[in-house]
């Protein structure tokens, strides 16, 4: 089985990141393929290198950033939600003048393109949040 998955709020209002999270690891680990995860709206902030919760909190940035390294998940971060939200990719931030990548290791930036591909590929699309 072949999914798409979409993530839509932020890791600091709900659960929905961390389940879908799970969800992705219980589907990689029975060997079913994860084409994209897509986040989106306030998703976007999964995202954020420098998030930097408390020691006795989840980092779930830091568990996506490791599930992209050690499966080779694609992580794409809407673009315009992320710019309404100060998330800003290298190329992004030199553009408008900025020192800085905000963008966690693992994730990318694009478009609804990218999610609208994985759709078109995907024997089922799941979306939390």
């Amino acid at each position: 089985m072949k999914y798409a998955v979409q993530v839509n709020a932020s890791p600091y209002a709900s659960n929905a990141g961390l389940n879908a999270y799970r969800f992705i690891q219980a589907a990689l680990a029975a060997e079913h393929q994860v084409l994209r995860v897509f986040f989106y709206k306030e998703g976007i902030y999964h995202a954020f290198r420098y998030a930097n919760p408390p020691d006795d909190e989840l980092s779930i940035t830091r568990y996506w950033s490791q599930l992209a390294e050690h499966s080779g998940l694609d992580l794409v971060v809407c673009i315009s939600a992320a710019q309404r939200r100060g998330l800003l990719c290298l190329d992004e931030a030199a553009r408008q003048g900025k020192q800085d990548d905000d963008t966690a290791l693992g994730f990318r930036i694009g478009g609804l393109g990218q999610w609208l591909e994985a759709t078109l590929l995907a024997d089922r699309c799941v979306v939390f949040g």
